[in-house]
């Protein structure tokens, strides 16, 4: 699947971090990650901290799928309001879902916190307003909603917020304590370096193309006609992970995002550069990057042709870049990367995390929606647990069976 075009800032901030080998030859595993993204390397990173044995498989070079097109905010916010996802899965199920991700971003804090490299993260505070006025007593239900159940919010009339965001000329917002940014590329890095370094072993640039499940396990047919024997096995694959599940469980669409070049030195680009998004669906939002950069997504469009994708990038971008002048009249907001890709959501916003029936030995992380790293999260101990032996309370949740398929 042709997941990204045009040029994802991370990489060309970064470059390429590391190199990582092919595999060449037929190998024995305990555990087999597929997938070298984000999730991936939260997996393997989880698993390795854990004490198993990990061997990661990436189709192409590490990171270079979705990951490297994050835009990488990290909001406990649900693309399903709280009110909404009361209805869909129940006021237990909701309110753990919300509690579980506030959770995800100080876990977040704490992993790269423990990493030896810098992944461009730091917390933030969130802003998400009401795109029109009639999306007001919507906002301000879902305000009452978060605050009863312990999140630190607070309201913002119309007033409060001009006072903070003069370029936004709206009627109400709230604002969340509770929230975080990062370069999801390096990160991703850092993670496998890491998990290298105790013994994980991590290639590249080799596909599976048939996956044998078996009694005790698995037994996977690369590319290159070498097999790995597996007795557990983890896919990680992102979006491209429905063409092994016989159930439809997400709906594919494309986003688009820019960045612009460095702006001015001066510490805040504005209010505590808190992230910025909007109740209207698809959403726009904004944030900055270590490097003084303004970063604006969104533009989505519901359908999933890669050609038809590409084809508006251009005329998205000039949209993406009107909408930051628009908002931020005072910022010299001149664009020096646009890039768009395939994304997916769920039919109640959450991610799917365990097995299914079809496939023994084999357990699905897919953090889909738009805080699937904070999703990963969650899915990397959820799974560490479940191969650990360990019942996991939260499990269920996130389960294919939620939804009544499996």
């Amino acid at each position: 699947m042709d997941l990204l075009s045009g040029q994802p800032h991370w990489f060309y901030k970064n470059g390429a971090m590391h190199a990582y080998p092919a595999l060449t030859e037929n190998l024995t595993a305990e555990i087999v990650i597929m997938g070298g993204g984000i999730t991936g390397a939260l997996l393997a990173w989880h698993l390795t901290q854990a004490g198993f044995p990990v061997v990661v498989l990436e189709k192409r070079h590490i990171g270079m799928g979705s990951t490297s097109g994050s835009t990488a905010l990290l909001q406990y916010e649900i693309d399903t309001m709280l009110t909404d996802l009361i209805d869909l899965v129940g006021e237990k199920n909701a309110v753990r879902s919300y509690l579980l991700c506030v959770e995800a971003i100080h876990k977040a804090r704490e992993i790269v916190d423990s990493l030896q490299v810098k992944t461009g993260f730091s917390l933030a505070k969130s802003v998400y307003y009401a795109s029109k006025k009639d999306d007001l007593p919507l906002l301000e239900k879902e305000y009452e909603a978060r605050s009863k159940i312990g999140i630190n919010v607070e309201w913002w009339d119309q007033a409060e917020l001009r006072s903070h965001f003069p370029g936004i000329h709206k009627s109400g917002a709230i604002l969340s304590h509770d929230a975080a940014q990062v370069d999801a590329y390096a990160l991703a890095h850092a993670l496998l370096q890491e998990c290298m370094q105790k013994g994980a072993r991590v290639y590249d640039t080799v596909e599976i193309t048939d996956i044998r499940h078996e009694t005790a396990g698995a037994t996977l047919v690369l590319d290159n006609g070498n097999i790995v024997k597996t007795k557990k096995l983890i896919v990680a694959a992102g979006y491209e992970s429905q063409k092994l599940i016989s159930h439809n469980f997400v709906r594919l669409h494309s986003s688009y995002a820019i960045v612009s070049k460095p702006m001015p030195e001066k510490k805040e680009l504005w209010y505590e550069n808190a992230l910025l998004w909007e109740s209207a669906r698809p959403y726009l939002y904004l944030r900055t990057t270590e490097d003084n950069r303004v970063l604006i997504g969104g533009k989505d469009e519901m359908f999933q042709s890669a050609i038809k994708r590409d084809k508006l990038l251009n005329r998205k971008a000039r949209e993406l870049e009107k909408n930051a002048r628009s908002m931020f009249p005072d910022l010299p907001f001149v664009t020096d990367y646009t890039w768009c890709g395939t994304f997916a959501e769920t039919e109640d916003g959450l991610p799917f995390i365990g097995g299914v029936k079809e496939h023994p030995n084999t357990w699905f992380a897919l953090g889909f929606g738009g805080n699937g790293i904070l999703f990963s999260i969650i899915a990397a101990g959820i799974i560490t647990d479940l191969i650990a032996g360990k019942k996991n309370n939260d499990a269920a949740i996130f389960s294919f069976e939620r939804l009544g398929k499996s």
